[in-house]
């Protein structure tokens, strides 16, 4: 499928039909991963307000989740398991999925994040900085870019699509990643992180308006009651 426009791919991103689990889900699962343990169903449903037949239904959309031998979650977007991506929030040394996770969990987590990730082609690193509040602070090398597709089916996300989303150093360093991948393209990290502002703000005033409970406390609450004036109004 042609890219399109960024925000066309930033809803594909959140809307539940293409991708399987809700925002509201997520985000509760997201918060307990970041505490850096595997995720017990009965803790997840407690965290979420739903009952565990709930959440294992809801689980079961998204088949790439991963588990460990007891059926403890470990990972979904952002993982306990080792990728090219490590994503560090409050000391914990966690990673995520794909290039663009590690730019958007700060701001739906409100924790500050130090992300360095490695070229799939080249193994020289790449370097990012992210607030609590979603601001990009540094991107080392300067020239860094991140690879994007939009595939035709996203039901598996982390195959389909995290399994393309890269950061590379340069248009260079990029180069053998674009000549396998004629209909990818490469944008740069702000470019990245701007288009996943909206989404980001998107999926707050989701949980904003449905689930304020379970974003309650601390930047993310106090945007969230800033929003919460704009749940029901027409889009």
């Amino acid at each position: 499928m042609p890219l399109g426009s960024d925000r066309a791919l930033a809803a594909r991103l959140v809307d539940t039909a293409e991708t399987g689990l809700e925002p509201g889900l997520l985000i509760a699962l997201l918060r307990l991963l970041a505490d850096g343990d595997p995720v017990p169903i009965g803790r997840f449903a407690q965290a979420s307000g739903r009952t565990e037949d709930d959440v294992r239904q809801a689980l079961a959309a998204v088949p790439d989740t991963e588990y460990d031998e007891h059926g403890r979650i470990l990972g979904q977007g952002l993982t306990l398991r080792p990728t090219r991506h490590r994503f560090t929030v409050e000391g914990e040394h966690l990673y995520t999925w794909c290039a663009l996770d590690t730019l958007i969990f700060p701001r739906v987590l409100g924790m500050g994040a130090s992300i360095e990730s490695t070229s799939p082609t080249s193994g020289d690193p790449v370097r990012v900085a992210v607030a609590a509040d979603g601001n990009l602070t540094s991107v080392e090398p300067a020239s860094a870019i991140v690879s994007m597709v939009n595939p035709e089916d996203m039901t598996s996300i982390r195959s389909s699509f995290c399994s393309q989303i890269h950061f590379f150093t340069s248009q260079a360093d990029a180069r053998p990643w674009l000549d396998a991948h004629p209909g990818g393209e490469v944008i740069t990290v702000d470019q990245a992180h701007h288009l996943l502002a909206g989404l980001g703000a998107g999926v707050l005033l989701i949980l904003c308006c449905a689930a304020p409970v379970l974003i309650a406390g601390g930047i993310a609450w106090t945007r969230c009651r800033r929003r919460r004036s704009d749940c029901g109004r027409p889009g």
